[in-house]
C-alpha cells in the first residue's frame, strides 16, 4: 500500500501493483464511479455506463447500499452499543465508509478492513483514517480466507466483546459450490452473542428483470463474476439469528430516516441486521 492520492480514470500510477489489471472493467471500480468517486478507470466508466443502460435504476442501488450501511451502522454503535467492527470486502473509499459513521457517534470504535482487491487496498491506507481514540486496520485476505481473516482480526478486534460483521454485496462473489453460507456460518461462530451481522445481497426477482440483464453483461466482460440469488435465499444467511426490524428489505426500505408520504422506491440490492443470540 502507498501512500499517494487518489488514482484518477485514465492515470496508471506509479508502482502500480501487477494484481490491477486496466485492461478490464472491475466491480470495485464501477462501484466507485457509480458513487461519485474517481478510483476508477476509462474501461470501469465505459462498463458502467452500459449496465446502467441495462438496469438504469442501478446507481439508485448502489446508493441505497451505502445508505443502508450508514443506517445500520449508526444504529449498531447508537443504539446497541457495538465499538467493533469487521468489514469483509470494503470496496475502494469514497464517502461515508464504515470508520467514518462508527466514529462519528462513538470515537472509540475499531474497525477491520478486509479485502483482496489491491486498488483498494492501495488506497484503504491513504483515505481511511482513524480517530485518536479508536483504531482502523486493513487486511488483505479473500473472504473465503475465514480462518486467516480472524486469526488477523484478533490482533486488533477483541472476540470476547460483540463485533458487527459487515458483508455489503460481497457474498454476490461466492458462487454456490464455494458453500457461502457455510462462509458466513464460520464467520459468525467466531464472534461472541451480541455480535451481529449486516448483509446486502443484489437479487434476482421476476418482477425487475433488467437486473438479471445487467449481471449476465457483467459476467461476460467483468471480473470477479457475480451470483444472484432470491430474497428467501438472502434471508437464509441470517438463519438462527434474531432478525432486527424489518426483516430482510430491499436496502432503501431499512429503516429509512426522515418522515416520507410514501415508501421509498424498492431496489434489488436486499439487506437486513441479524443478531446473534
Amino acid at each position: 500500500m502507498s501512500g499517494e492520492g487518489p488514482v484518477t480514470s485514465d492515470a496508471r500510477p506509479g508502482g502500480q501493483d501487477s494484481r490491477i489489471d486496466t485492461s478490464r472493467p472491475h466491480t470495485a471500480r464501477i462501484w466507485n464511479y457509480w458513487l461519485g468517486g474517481k478510483d476508477n478507470y476509462s474501461v470501469d466508466e465505459a462498463a458502467g455506463d452500459q449496465i446502467r443502460q441495462l438496469h438504469p435504476g442501478i446507481v439508485d442501488y448502489a446508493l441505497a447500499d451505502r445508505a443502508f450501511l450508514g443506517r445500520a451502522v449508526r444504529h449498531l454503535t447508537g443504539e446497541v452499543g457495538i465499538r467493533q467492527f469487521l468489514d469483509i470486502g470494503t470496496g475502494l473509499p469514497t464517502v461515508d465508509n464504515t470508520h467514518e459513521v462508527a466514529q462519528r457517534t462513538a470515537p472509540d470504535s475499531k474497525i477491520v478492513y478486509v479485502d483482496n482487491d489491491p486498488l483498494v487496498l492501495r488506497h484503504a491506507q491513504a483515505l481511511l483514517t482513524s480517530a485518536p481514540e479508536g483504531r482502523t486496520d486493513y487486511l488483505d485476505a479473500d473472504l473465503r480466507d475465514v480462518e486467516q481473516i480472524l486469526e488477523s482480526a484478533a490482533k486488533t478486534l477483541d472476540f470476547n466483546r460483540p463485533v458487527a460483521l459487515m458483508l455489503l454485496g460481497v457474498v454476490i462473489f461466492v458462487g454456490d459450490d464455494e458453500d457461502p453460507y457455510g462462509i458466513v456460518r464460520r464467520l459468525l461462530d467466531a464472534l461472541p452473542s451480541g455480535s451481529h451481522l449486516v448483509l446486502s445481497h443484489t437479487i434476482t426477482s421476476p418482477v425487475m428483470p433488467d437486473v438479471d440483464a445487467a449481471v449476465a453483461f457483467w459476467n461476460e466482460h467483468g471480473t470477479p463474476k457475480l451470483n444472484q440469488r432470491t430474497p428467501e435465499q438472502v434471508a437464509r444467511f441470517f438463519d438462527g439469528l434474531e432478525l432486527l426490524d424489518v426483516g430482510v428489505v430491499s436496502c432503501s426500505r431499512w429503516r429509512p430516516e426522515g418522515a416520507t408520504a410514501a415508501e421509498p422506491d424498492e431496489v434489488a440490492m436486499f439487506g437486513g441486521v441479524g443478531r446473534k443470540r
